[in-house]
């Protein structure tokens, strides 16, 4: 049985996704969630034992998108295959999306019994699940030199040095990565809100990013955290 979490901002959308998994009887929906805020609140709260194996992500949600969530995700639950399910096949999307560490890409035209097959597969092998149309615009960005494949590994300590970020730059750093912001940031370390405020500007001038998003995307990708 493959536990799964559907993430969508239309409720009809995830009905239809859990509808098209559960007529397989291969899988178990154990979360599902209206954008990445959501998504990233309810993972917190769930037993280790019943984090999902995948979960299967929209792109285009408020307050928090795909691409966010799975950059998020993926360095808080690193056993959780993020998979995107969704109606966009540009170039941009699938870019963004792998880089963020998404293991899949499938678009929500394919059938129920193609998405549950190549998510069975992917339990099955390993092999992450990309739709055939997508998979030919990966292996032309490759080609492209535009995209490599191969996630960087963490290294924390010498690209927190490398940025100049002082142990609580990087501690308020992690803090703003979580979606806290500069009155919940100064509460938990105990500093007013204003001096959270500066010491997040601070690390934006530091990494050469003008907000939440990019800090994100930049941590993720140079294992500041």
């Amino acid at each position: 049985m493959i536990k799964v979490a559907v993430i969508d901002d239309k409720v009809g959308n995830r009905n239809i996704i859990r509808d098209k998994l559960l007529r397989h009887g291969h899988f178990q929906i154990v979360l599902s969630a209206e954008d990445g805020s959501d998504f990233i609140e309810k993972m917190k709260a769930l037993p280790a034992d019943q984090l999902p194996d995948v979960a299967l992500m929209d792109l285009e949600m408020p307050n928090m998108d795909g691409v966010d969530a799975i950059a998020l995700g993926s360095s808080f639950f690193p056993s959780v295959k993020f998979v995107v399910l969704t109606i966009f096949d540009d170039e941009e999307k699938i870019f963004k999306a792998i880089k963020a560490g998404a293991f899949g890409y499938l678009l929500k035209d394919e059938s129920a019994e193609n998405i549950s097959d190549m998510l069975w597969q992917m339990h099955e092998s390993g092999a992450g699940p990309i739709s055939p149309g997508i998979a030919h615009k990966i292996l032309q960005l490759v080609q492209n030199n535009r995209i490599t494949l191969v996630q960087k590994k963490p290294q924390s300590n010498k690209n927190s040095q490398l940025f100049d970020l002082t142990n609580r730059e990087t501690e308020i750093l992690t803090l703003v990565v979580q979606g806290l912001d500069y009155k919940a940031i100064g509460a938990r370390l105990f500093i007013s809100p204003n001096t959270a405020k500066k010491h997040v500007m601070n690390i934006y001038q530091k990494l050469h990013v003008n907000s939440r998003a990019q800090a994100l995307h930049l941590a993720y990708e140079k294992g500041l955290l």
